[in-house]
């Protein structure tokens, strides 16, 4: 399995953070489901899936993600 470094991460998080001042991240480890929200409640009123990955949208704005299979998708990419 890959590893991130905590420098990895947080270089992640700043490009976020270009979306939002604000992230919330939940994670379902039962359902290997990762949770990013922009805004609480995101009160989405659009869903666009594309692969594994659900952008929440509320009208133009993205006000969440959702990566299904997040460590399975994961674990054979390199960092």
């Amino acid at each position: 399995m890959a590893t991130v470094t905590i420098e990895q991460a947080i270089r992640g998080l700043t490009d976020l953070l270009v979306l939002s001042s604000h992230l919330w991240v939940d994670y379902d480890e039962g359902a290997d489901v990762l949770y990013l929200s922009f805004r609480r409640p995101q009160q989405a009123t659009d869903s666009v899936l594309e692969g594994n990955v659900v952008y929440h949208y509320d009208g133009e704005e993205l006000v969440g993600v959702t990566a299904m299979g997040f460590k399975a998708g994961w674990a054979d990419r390199e960092g």
